[in-house]
């Protein structure tokens, strides 16, 4: 199997995470253009913006929080050379509850659906931590 495959939903993650960056300046820009925001206030308030760019903002810090569990656990996957069909599954499933995530999160941002989506994420990183755990005690 080829290792490197790994790295595949690290960088859906990472383009996640520049896409959001992306609508955060689209969406702050807008706010600006409207003149709907005070400048001397969303300068050192970030929740003075509009709640559409609250959210966003809110959950671009989301991206990296759990998720450098989920990074870590790529790379010693990988440099464990642990990688399987099963890992890399999991590792895409992963990064595909946080894309779920994220829409939930700038969009309706209904909280019970946006837990079952961060929940399904960390069961995978739970799982795939003692998995990996339990591999390198028994190679002992």
């Amino acid at each position: 199997m080829n290792q490197n495959l790994i790295f595949i939903p690290m960088l859906a993650h990472m383009l996640l995470i520049f896409v959001l960056y992306i609508r955060l300046g689209i969406e702050k820009s807008k706010a600006v253009k409207a003149g709907s925001i005070d400048r001397n206030k969303t300068a050192l308030n970030p929740k003075a913006w509009p709640e559409n760019v609250v959210k966003i903002s809110n959950n671009i810090g989301n991206q990296f929080e759990s998720p450098m569990l989920f990074f870590a656990l790529t790379v010693i996957y990988y440099l464990t050379n642990s990688v399987n069909e099963v890992v890399i599954t999991l590792m895409c499933i992963y990064a595909l509850s946080r894309y779920i995530h994220a829409y939930i999160h700038v969009t309706t941002n209904y909280v019970p659906h946006r837990f079952k989506a961060f929940f399904v994420g960390m069961l995978i990183l739970l799982g795939l931590s003692i998995w990996q755990l339990l591999n390198l005690i028994l190679s002992i």
